[in-house]
């Protein structure tokens, strides 16, 4: 049983929670320090906090554990990724569809601690609907990285919403700081998918599957890549305008940001993508989770 759920943790790369999770509690503490309309109570509570971290945690696994499935087929013809759990026969069909259910059943689920605040618990369905339609998007659209990243999008609203579900119902600009949020979310994980995907660009072709790298070439693919960081790093400084507590250490947060971006995008060439996996995962975290501790750390020096 050990060895089994080892197996379906490194399946999922469950360690690539880090690239959603930060934005998700980023936009809890947010919620927690904003204002809230007369008559709303908002206030921290461990019951969400164990609420966000579960939803997120199932959600994705859910979503992960789908896209395997759904592409088992392709990675067993794909030197790349022939040697993964299914196609290499560590897992099986079955044990992965019922890890799947097991998961958006837990997501589903975990959607009550947030109770009597009904709105998580009614768009979990539709979200987890979402999310797993991005396993397919390859199969008819080069836009399939940016259907990944408006699914990881999802985790500060979807965290903003379970926390402040009764002020965006009495105002819904009160959003307004969370979908700025996710929209720098949705252009960071296009600009480093779209890098991540360079190394199959041939493969894609071949196959008849639509990417940015297959599609527009890796180079091509390198300048929408970073396009996309610098949108984000525009995104992040919109921020402020609309969650005004920000200050100087968010601000030099966004610097860092850039400054790991740019060096991202430098050892990222078109003729030499060996350190893809470095600039994928390393880099990313640390922006990730940089930019949670950097912000609760201005949020709680405002305070």
């Amino acid at each position: 049983m050990i060895k089994r759920i080892s197996d379906i943790l490194a399946m999922i790369r469950f360690s690539h929670t880090v690239f959603a999770m930060p934005f998700a509690l980023l936009a809890a503490v947010m919620a927690w320090n904003a204002p809230a309309p007369e008559g709303i109570d908002v206030r921290f509570s461990w019951r969400e906090l164990l609420g966000i971290v579960l939803c997120m945690v199932f959600a994705r696994s859910a979503a992960m554990a789908l896209n395997r499935l759904a592409d088992h087929k392709i990675d067993a013809e794909n030197p790349r990724t022939a040697k993964r759990h299914i196609p290499a026969g560590i897992l099986s069909v079955g044990e992965v569809t019922l890890f799947t259910v097991v998961c958006s059943v837990g997501f589903i689920a975990a959607t009550l601690l947030f109770w009597p605040n009904w709105l998580p618990l009614a768009l979990s369905v539709p979200v987890l609907l979402f999310l797993f339609g991005y396993s397919y998007t390859k199969r008819w659209t080069s836009l399939a990285h940016f259907w990944l990243g408006a699914s990881l999008m999802l985790a500060p609203i979807a965290a903003w919403i379970a926390i402040r579900g009764a002020a965006i119902l009495a105002d819904p600009l009160d959003l307004l700081p969370a979908v700025t949020l996710g929209l720098a979310v949705l252009l960071w994980v296009a600009g480093f998918d779209i890098i991540y995907a360079c190394q199959d660009a041939e493969f894609d072709r071949d196959a008849k599957l639509h990417s940015v790298p297959s599609t527009f070439g890796v180079a091509g693919a390198l300048r929408i890549a970073a396009v996309c960081h610098a949108l984000m790093i525009g995104a992040l400084a919109l921020l402020p305008v609309v969650y005004p507590s920000l200050g100087l250490v968010y601000w030099l947060g966004i610097a860092a940001v850039a400054i790991l971006l740019i060096y991202e995008h430098a050892i990222v060439r078109p003729d030499d993508l060996s350190r893809v996996n470095l600039a994928f995962f390393h880099i990313n975290t640390i922006v990730g989770i940089g930019l949670f501790v950097v912000t609760t750390l201005d949020l709680l020096l405002w305070k």
